[in-house]
């Protein structure tokens, strides 16, 4: 990319793509085309082919999609996989018909098969069954990496397609009922240390491994790979390092500052015993994350601080 290059960013508002859009300006590149979601509805054929025929953007991160927790995305399946196909056809059609020099589509750890062997590898895909809980989703983005690569194929465009591991940051979604694992424990535990409470009960056994990765790190490899990546073939994005729940639900409380004990409820489901992305083809290409997980979720915290402020105003 050029720093005069046109580069539209799909979704930026959202944690991957603002993200990806800090990344890219603080690198110099500002001559963006962004549009909201009240702007543009990228579920509209038409309104995406105007967009596209009215900026006319040389490169596209597609990081726009309709996102959720385990419970959203089991009770809305529907609406995950409609909005999801949606979106990313009408991106990625648009972006063959307005001849895009180069498109990365950003997929999920959840496209890969629920007992894929670990740590997850890029072949792994379409090798198994997929959870059933966000099945709807991972369907979605397996459709999404399949018509990058049909393009790449039949009428040769650079379409890549990147996985990202479980991710946090600026932005997250700390809703009690729809958010993930790690944004949900920080409210919970923030939310316990403003009331006292001598107790923080997570479910299961606290067992579970998990890898997380700090979303301005995957805002960094996506602009690296959409440099210097040309390949097809999907690419993992991780750091390579996983800590057991018990231990995030620790280093969140310390970073809170919450003194009360951590328990554990048993009769509550462990999920996916481990869940770890090979990220060694990205390892190879020589981009490493540079946040560690406790800088991360203290920042983070920073974060989740400034938007209770707010709230409250």
């Amino acid at each position: 990319m050029k720093k005069n290059s046109k580069i539209y960013v799909a979704g930026h508002r959202g944690m991957v793509g603002s993200a990806i859009l800090r990344k890219l300006q603080k690198e110099g590149y500002n001559n963006l085309a962004l549009a909201d979601s009240q702007q543009l509805d990228l579920r509209s054929t038409v309104a995406v082919d105007e967009f596209f025929k009215e900026h006319e953007p040389e490169y596209v991160f597609l990081a726009a999609a309709k996102v959720g927790g385990i419970m959203a995305n089991d009770n809305y399946p529907a609406d995950f996989l409609y909005d999801n196909l949606m979106i990313q056809n009408n991106i990625i059609e648009a972006s063959f018909r307005y001849d895009v020099e180069k498109l990365l589509f950003l997929g999920s750890s959840c496209i890969y098969p629920k007992l894929a062997p670990q740590p997850l590898h890029e072949d792994s895909l379409l090798s198994g069954p997929l959870e059933s809980t966000n099945e709807a989703y991972a369907i979605a983005k397996i459709a999404g990496i399949k018509l990058c690569q049909a393009y790449h194929r039949q009428h040769n465009r650079t379409f890549i397609s990147v996985m990202p591991t479980n991710l946090y940051g600026f932005g997250d979604n700390y809703h009690p009922q729809n958010s993930h694992v790690l944004p949900a424990l920080l409210r919970r535990f923030h939310e316990a240390k403003e009331q006292n409470l001598e107790e923080v009960i997570i479910w299961g056994t606290g067992s579970p491994l998990r890898e997380f990765m700090f979303a301005d790190d995957l805002g960094n490899a996506c602009f690296f790979l959409m440099q210097r990546y040309e390949s097809p073939e999907i690419i993992n994005v991780g750091t390579g390092e996983e800590v057991t729940i018990l231990e995030l639900a620790k280093i969140i409380a310390t970073t809170v500052g919450y003194k009360g004990r951590i328990g554990t409820d048993r009769s509550k489901p462990d999920g996916t015993p481990r869940k770890l992305m090979d990220s060694s083809r990205l390892h190879g290409l020589g981009f490493h994350h540079q946040t560690s997980l406790k800088e991360g979720i203290a920042i983070t915290y920073e974060d989740f601080l400034n938007k209770i402020a707010v709230y409250a105003k």
